[in-house]
């Protein structure tokens, strides 16, 4: 009775490891997934947008959630995200292009912006050779910029002192002016800038204000963008810019400026993510910042610029110089995966691995129940062979050794009952086994003590222990 107790409550206890094994794989598969996004600069309008985002998806409970890691610089977050820190980060490619990072969105472009007074007749940039640029730098990747497009005409940046002085160029020669908002203005009206280069968004205030100073600078306020026709030649040879075009009317209708659409070349702030980042998650990212761009753009007006990277196929979108990660592209293709997508492999494995653990079971069951009924065999065996020897026994000594034989078979099989189901049909063939076993020692025992009590013989014994043993087992 104790081992069917103790094999009882293994039962429950097994049952019980089921059902937790069960519960923790739905808590692990309804919990959000939890992405570190590094930002930077932690001030600039990126790091409000992104904010803004993480707790959009922790109000409305997505299944991704945000972890907003600031950091003071571009560089900084890019770097977090090649080496791991950060599963996704925001990321200026001209500054610094991690090897790890697939595209998932363009937060906004920034574009190389030139303007100049009209009278001083710079309409291209290739115009701007012997004369003097200012720079209004907002950070310290622009001037790279500027770089790249002298490299690209087979112009050379003037030394310092030649640039600041008041001497003519030599051919070839542009003189690189630093330059503050402030002093835009006075520079153009003092000479010392011919035109003034800023890299910005075209609708973003620092833009505005550039081209705003140098309008009170010019006769008749009247103001050239200078184009750089050459966009798409110079992202081939620096494939961390991009071609930019100037709509017209972008800075006014009245007077409409440009007049006509411009290019020129410009930089991105692009959300990118590690590629080990699962794409599942990413295509979650990606479909709810899309989404939510008006709710996003009245705390973030910069979600109005959001935009998805350009390609033309699937396999170009992955293959590109700034490949995008398959998340991404699986929600902009609408080619998410659903539930059985993404686990469809651990379904099949699940489904034979469980039937070839089943029929292991089941073969495993068989045997047992063979070797069970096989024990019965051997019970009956030697019963029978009792029988006979019950029938042959010379003296009351060997019948009453056979009858504690019998009495210990009983007993056997008596706890095999109780402890596990036998065939019925067994359980008759034991019965009329053991009846006539306890009838032949009976029989011999009266030959040899014709005054024994009929009723304290080995059947009437028996008779009491089947009727006490075998029906709680049946």
């Amino acid at each position: 009775m104790a081992a069917t107790l103790m094999r009882r409550e293994w039962l429950y206890v097994l049952l019980a490891l089921g059902f937790a094994a069960v519960a923790g794989l739905v808590v692990t598969l309804s919990r959000p997934t939890l992405l570190t996004v590094a930002v930077g600069p932690r001030d600039g309008v990126e790091a409000g947008l992104i904010e803004t985002y993480a707790r959009a998806l922790t109000r409305n409970h997505e299944d991704v959630r945000l972890k907003v890691a600031p950091f003071d610089d571009v560089r900084d977050s890019a770097a977090a995200l090649e080496q791991g820190r950060a599963d996704l980060a925001v990321v200026r490619p001209d500054v610094k292009l991690p090897d790890n990072g697939l595209t998932l969105a363009i937060l906004h472009d920034e574009a190389l912006i030139v303007a100049a007074p009209e009278a001083n007749g710079i309409e291209s940039f290739s115009d701007l050779s012997t004369r003097r640029l200012g720079v209004v730098t907002r950070h310290e990747a622009d001037l790279p910029v500027l770089t790249s497009l002298l490299d690209f005409y087979d112009f050379k940046a003037a030394p310092e002192d030649e640039a600041l002085g008041s001497d003519a160029l030599a051919a070839g020669r542009i003189g690189l002016v630093p330059l503050k908002a402030t002093e835009i203005t006075a520079a153009l009206e003092g000479k010392r800038v011919d035109a003034v280069a800023i890299i910005a968004s075209p609708t973003a205030k620092p833009a505005q204000a550039m081209l705003r100073a140098v309008e009170a600078a010019s006769p008749e306020r009247k103001v050239t963008l200078v184009s750089v026709p050459d966009g798409k030649a110079i992202v081939q040879r620096v494939p961390t810019l991009q071609a930019v075009t100037l709509s017209a009317g972008t800075f006014g209708g009245r007077p409409k400026r440009p007049e006509e659409d411009v290019e020129t070349v410009g930089v991105s702030y692009r959300l990118m993510a590690r590629g080990a980042v699962s794409r599942v998650a990413v295509a979650s990212v990606v479909q709810h910042l899309f989404e939510w761009r008006s709710r996003l753009a009245a705390a973030a007006p910069i979600a109005h610029q959001m935009k998805p990277p350009d390609y033309d196929t699937t396999v170009t979108a992955t293959s590109a110089q700034l490949p995008n990660h398959p998340g991404a592209v699986d929600y902009f293709e609408r080619e998410q995966q659903t539930f059985l997508d993404r686990y469809e492999d651990w379904i099949y494995l699940f489904a034979f691995f469980g039937g070839t653990l089943g029929s292991g079971v089941a073969w495993l069951g068989q045997r047992l129940a063979r070797k069970r009924r096989e024990r019965i065999d051997i019970v009956l065996d030697r019963l029978l062979d009792i029988l006979a020897e019950a029938r042959e026994a010379q003296s009351a000594a060997a019948l009453d050794t056979l009858t504690r034989e019998t009495d210990a078979l009983i007993t056997d099989v008596v706890r095999q009952a109780r402890e596990r189901s036998i065939d019925s049909r067994m359980i008759s063939a034991l019965i009329l086994a053991i009846d006539a076993v306890n009838g032949a020692l009976d029989d011999g025992r009266r030959a040899f003590e014709p005054s024994a009590d009929p009723n304290t013989g080995s059947r009437a014994r028996t008779a009491r222990l089947l009727s006490l043993s075998l029906p709680a087992a049946e």
